[in-house]
């Protein structure tokens, strides 16, 4: 096993300080055994990677009455955990909002996962019109409850992110701090393109990157036989062809393509951390290979794989 240290980062100008890889990710803890949760829970929390994404999948499009945050809660538990020896990011939901509040379903999800708090949350996506203003107020509401820390978004138009910044600003309150996107070496059209790019370079906010390895794809593993996130500019037959060429750049720093992909996120500056979803011990030990690999080639790696972007055609603007 490996006995690196894994480092940390702030989750955004004034965000927690949280470690640069965040495990959970969509429906994780349901595709593993209890002994094989609590062996990676244990292992993350002993490597400093101890930041868990969970979430209640139970609305809109994600109405899938998923138990992935009961499974995480009882595994934490049965692990013999303190809660000062982790951290929680959370999801509120907008597509059954208003009429189910941010705090109601903050506390479901708490209760679900027999947590007390959650040290970040990302509020999820939208297709319809939202009202930014009511909504950074209804956030901040949960804040001084106690509930919940700081917040980020998920994928929102960039012009409603400004619009939430501002309101924020304008009225000392909590604005969001970080923005989680999809971010790979095939998507980079949002990350690195001037609207969230600029926001990122001017110290605004910060990035946690998700779909690093989109859905196993890159990993090399296939069709995957789960669902996984949207397929934002119908590139993903592009990314099949483009998984044994990562292949065989990876090969050339001597790592594995989940290393090279992982490495690559790392290795842009304005990144956080790297969300990821693993179901056995051995594939976290292989993760834990691409923050070396980062810290020595990182600059070198984004180059080798530049010609990998595949959604250049996409408006780094955002939106689903």
């Amino acid at each position: 096993m490996s006995d690196i240290n894994v480092p940390t980062r702030k989750l955004g100008p004034d965000g927690p300080e949280v470690p640069v890889y965040a495990l959970g990710s969509w429906n994780t803890w349901d595709r593993m055994t209890r002994d094989e949760a609590v062996a990676i829970i244990n292992r993350a929390v002993e490597v400093g990677a101890g930041f868990f994404d969970i979430a209640y999948y139970n609305m809109g499009p994600h109405e899938e009455h998923s138990k992935t945050d009961i499974l995480f809660g009882e595994a934490v538990r049965e692990a013999g955990l303190k809660r000062d020896q982790y951290q929680l990011c959370g999801k509120l939901w907008l597509w059954n909002y208003p009429e189910l509040k941010f705090r109601e379903q903050i506390e479901e999800s708490l209760e679900r996962a027999g947590q007390d708090r959650f040290e970040t949350v990302v509020l999820g996506d939208y297709f319809a019109e939202v009202e930014m203003a009511r909504i950074v107020d209804a956030v901040n509401e949960v804040i001084e409850a106690g509930l919940i820390g700081t917040w980020g978004i998920n994928n929102w138009l960039l012009s409603d992110t400004h619009k939430a910044l501002d309101h924020a600003s304008a009225n000392g309150l909590v604005g969001p701090s970080f923005a989680q996107l999809k971010y790979s070496v095939v998507r980079r059209s949002m990350a690195e393109g001037e609207g969230y790019g600029a926001l990122f370079r001017d110290g605004r906010m910060h990035l946690q990157a998700s779909d690093c390895l989109e859905g196993g794809i890159l990993a090399g593993k296939g069709k995957p036989q789960r669902k996984i996130g949207h397929d934002a500019g119908d590139i993903r037959e592009k990314i099949y062809e483009a998984a044994p060429k990562l292949k065989e750049i990876a090969a050339q720093f001597d790592a594995t393509p989940v290393q090279a992909a992982l490495a690559f996120c790392l290795a842009y500056e304005p990144t956080a951390n790297v969300l990821f979803g693993v179901s056995r011990l051995e594939q976290l030990e292989d993760n834990l290979g691409a923050i070396t690999l980062a810290e020595q080639h990182g600059d070198a790696l984004r180059n080798a794989l530049n010609d990998l972007w595949l959604d250049r055609h996409v408006s780094p603007d955002g939106g689903l």
